[in-house]
Formats: C-alpha cells, structure tokens, sequence
C-alpha cells in the first residue's frame, strides 16, 4: 500500500476533531445540569454547539471516508491510487476549512449550530471553511469514479470488489446530498454574510439543507456498512452470506437516501402536507436496505460461529468469538442501531413526530445513530486497518475491548435519559433549564444520568485515541496484504446492474427532483418570503 501516509493524515485530523468535539459535548451537558449553576451567557452554549455539530457531523465522518475511501481503493482493486497529489489538495482544503471554520465560532462569532439555522447568520468565514471542507471531499469523490473506471477499463466484465463497489456508492451518495446545503450556503447564506444582501428565505433555506439534512446520515453510515459486509466476516473467521445482498444494500442506499428530508420539516409551514406524506413514506423505504443488512450480517456471524463448531438452532451464538473486538463491535452497533431505527420509526410519522418535534428525544434519536452505531465501526475499522498502515501490531486486545464496552455503556447511558425527558416534553438545543420548576424537577435525574453517560465516552475516547498512539510505538510486523470477506459464493461475474451505477444513479437524480422540484420551484416564485437576516452578535 502506497498512500499510507494519506490515509493516516485523514484519520488522525478526523480522531482530532472528534476528540474535541467530544469534550465540547460533555461540557454542554454539565453546564445546563443541575449539578452546574447557570453559566449566565447562553452564547458560550451555543458556541459549543456549533463547535461540537460541525466537528462531528462534517469533518468526523468526511474524513473518515475519504481516508477510509482512499484505503479501499488500493487494497480491494490491488494497485496504487491514481491521482494521490489530487488527493493531499483534497485534504489540504479540509484542514484549511475546519480551521477557517473552527476560528469564528471558537470567537463566537458563528454560534448557527451546524444546521446553520437561517435567518440567523454568522461570520463569512464560517461558512467559507465547511464549503472548503466539502470542496475537498468533491475531490475524493472524483478520485473514486476515475479510480474505478480505470480499473474498469483494465479489467472488463470483472466484478467490482464489493467493498471499491459500496465505497464508490458512498462517495456518489455524498456528492448529490451534499448539493442541497451547497446552494443554501453559496446561493443564499453567503451573499447576506458577506453584506451583498440584508434578507433571506429562511424557508426555501431551509427546505435546501433537508435535501442533506437526513441523506447525510446515510453517508456517514457507508464506512460502517461497508466494514459489516467486507471485514467483520472475515475478522470473525467466517464468510460473508451473500455478495449480491451487499450490493443491492448500497444500490437501495443511493435511491431512496436522498428523497426523505422533509420529514424534519414536518412543523413547517413552507412545504405542503402531500410533499410531506411523500417524505414520510420514502423514509420507510430506507429500512429496506438495513433490514436486508441485518439479515446478511447476522446470517455471517452464524456462518462464522458454525465454523467453530456452534451447534443448534440458538446454540450457535456461545460458539461466537466474544473476545474478539469487532465481534463487540458489530453487536454494540446493531443493539445501537436496533434501538435507533426504532426511534427513527417515530421521527418519520407524521403524527407522533408531533409529539417529540424538537425535543431531547431528537437529540437521543441521532446520537444513537451516529454516536453509538457508526462511531464503534469507526474504532473498529481504525484498529483493523492501523497494522496495514503503521507496520506495527496492536497488540492491547484487553484495552480495545475497554474502549468498545464503555462506549457502548456510555451511549445507553447518555442517550435513553435522553429519550425519556424528550417524552416528558423537555426542548432540545436549551442553554439552560430551571431544575425548580415544578414541570422540570422530575426531569433532573436523568439530566445527571445523561451527564454521567457522557463522562463515561469522553473516557472511551481517551482509550480510544491511547491505543491508537500506542499502536504506532508496538513492535514493527508485516501484516501481510489486507483481506476483505469472502463470501460464501464468490461471483465471478455479476450483472450489470449490480456492478455499475448509471441505472441506481439516474433514479437518485429524478426521485430527488421529483420530491424536492415543486416545493423549491413554489418557495421560488412565490414573493414576499424573505425575512430579515439577523447577524450573530446584533442584539448585543
């Protein structure tokens, strides 16, 4: 593997950012507890919120798959990445971007929390640094597409490795969500931060940053479910169920991930209800691909378990390898993501979202989501993949599996508290909350349980980050080529559809135009909608 160096830079700018963000998020938690007096400014909240989101909702996950991404190429197609000075420019404009970025709201001048929340506005260069930043991940995304047709060109009518094939879904994914925040940054943000205009259509804003608000989330999910198809069967000692399962996963990923955003629009009155029901029921659809997951994962455990001699119709399951890290790994992330979907059930109904809109169980929802189950894949991809890039073992198995259990204990901990007060009623996004009102008192202990749950990650995070520092001082090894799961019938070739994309993409185009084109088109030429912009810091 030639690129080493550039995919190490990538994760460790991405576990950088995490780290901070990590710590930026227990401090939220503590200073609005009853364990913490009023901090008396809310601004400083707000501040870390922004800080916090932007961190772990862009520059966390893009870089994770851009290295991630770049790791794939050369060990699934057997060669070296082509374009890799094109690739160090991609992760230059990230690291330009999260400290152009990172600088204004650490001066509190872009408290907008990472949804932006127009008609507020902040500092110009806030926004110029996520463009900066999605600029870059662009790049990768190209990088990608010319490094599989290449492959494609020398290798005709071969089957595209099923992790380059998912891997390549993911970055196509992200370049057509990533569109939608764009021209609300490009088109509207940034003209009224720069003083260009004084106004802004807080509501077509907001319907442009749905068309990434929620597919965002499927991008972040790609890494993950590209190591519960192409590593954790083979890391586990069996053999992927089935090839074509996989590839219909990511193909469904790229056609109904994108449609869906207005369903957190559901309380705004900017989008009619039809378009709403519409979004409503294409956030159904995104169960049919992890549903299909669960099924071919959990059906490769049990290959793997059988291997080793598991027996019976359940019995099976004693015969799993449970020392092994990513055996916890990919348990910890179903239960989290089982627990997850199921609030996400919630969110997606028109009705009973009408219950929970804006509060804690929101927050409860997504970090179960992002934090819990894709964050452990994160660590686990990091410590399959770190030999391959340092030329060293690690070899603090005991130390993993700490990390993996107190992550784990921490989410549950953090987020059902979380869940329950949402229920009780409590908003999300508050500075501060008066424990001594008798509507809140309740409430108080599972703020603290929240707040304990949060402690416990920040301590999984320093594991986390020791073993990986202490993963580039172990003894030199030579690990050998990387290895991704085989599957039980390995295809010699695959049809066309599942080895290409110009059908699946074609449909991730029009179904978007189809759910996003009348309300943009309406919002548009309907006059009167801009409302005065409010600059972060004018009521001072």
């Amino acid at each position: 593997m030639t690129s080493k160096r550039l995919i190490l830079a990538h994760f460790w700018l991405a576990f950088a950012a995490f780290a901070g963000a990590l710590l930026l998020g227990e401090w939220q938690m503590f200073i609005r507890s009853p364990l913490h007096a009023w901090i008396s400014n809310p601004e400083w909240y707000y501040r870390s919120v922004t800080g916090h989101g932007t961190a772990m909702a862009y520059v966390l996950p893009t870089l994770v798959a851009m290295g991630f991404g770049y790791f794939i190429t050369e060990a699934a197609l057997k060669r070296p990445l082509i374009g890799r000075a094109w690739a160090w420019v991609g992760f230059g404009l990230a690291v330009v971007g999260t400290i152009t970025a990172v600088i204004p709201v650490a001066l509190g001048a872009a408290s907008v929390l990472y949804t932006f929340y127009p008609p507020l506005v902040g500092n110009p260069f806030y926004y110029i640094g996520v463009v900066l930043v999605v600029v870059g991940s662009w790049i990768w995304v190209a990088l990608m597409s010319v490094n599989l047709y290449r492959w494609k060109k020398d290798n005709p009518g071969a089957a595209v490795p099923l992790a380059m094939f998912a891997n390549v879904a993911g970055s196509y994914l992200w370049a057509w969500t990533s569109v939608g925040a764009a021209i609300e940054l490009l088109f509207q943000i940034l003209p009224v931060a720069l003083g260009l205009r004084t106004t802004i259509d807080a509501g077509l804003a907001r319907v442009f940053f749905s068309w990434t608000l929620h597919a965002i989330v499927y991008f972040w999910l790609m890494p993950t479910y590209i190591a519960y198809y192409t590593i954790v069967p083979r890391a586990i000692g069996g053999r992927l169920y089935s090839d074509s399962m996989g590839r219909l996963s990511f193909i469904l990923f790229l056609v109904v991930a994108m449609p869906i955003g207005v369903h957190h629009l559901f309380m705004d009155p900017q989008v009619g209800g039809g378009f709403k029901f519409l979004h409503s029921v294409f956030t159904a659809l995104v169960a049919l691909p992890t549903l299909l997951t669960v099924f071919t994962i959990c059906a490769s455990v049990e290959i793997a378990a059988r291997l080793r001699g598991g027996r019976g119709a359940l019995g099976w399951i004693r015969a799993l390898p449970w020392r092994n890290p990513m055996m916890l790994a990919i348990a910890f992330s179903f239960v989290m993501l089982g627990f997850g979907g199921a609030g996400g059930l919630i969110n997606m109904s028109y009705q009973l979202d009408a219950v929970i809109h804006n509060t804690q169980w929101i927050t409860g929802h997504f970090h179960l989501i992002f934090g819990g189950a894709i964050v452990i894949m994160y660590f686990a991809i990091a410590y399959d993949v770190w030999p391959h890039l340092t030329g060293r073992a690690l070899e603090c198995h005991g130390l993993i599996r700490a990390q993996l259990w107190t992550w784990f204990i921490g989410m549950m901990v953090l987020t059902f508290p979380w869940h329950w007060v949402g229920i009780l009623g409590m908003p999300r996004r508050m500075a501060y909350y008066d424990y001594t009102d008798p509507a809140l008192a309740p409430q108080a202990n599972w703020v603290i349980m929240s707040v304990i749950g949060g402690a416990i990650l920040v301590l999984s995070g320093i594991l986390f980050l020791a073993v990986l520092i202490r993963g580039h001082r172990a003894p030199q090894i030579d690990p050998g080529p990387y290895r991704f799961s085989v599957a039980v019938h390995q295809p010699r070739r695959v049809p066309v559809a599942l080895n290409s994309y110009g059908l699946w993409l074609s449909l991730m185009v029009g179904l978007t135009l189809v759910n996003y084109g009348f309300p943009i088109l309406h919002l548009l030429t309907t006059p009167g909608t801009d409302v005065p912009a409010i600059t972060v810091g004018a009521q001072k």
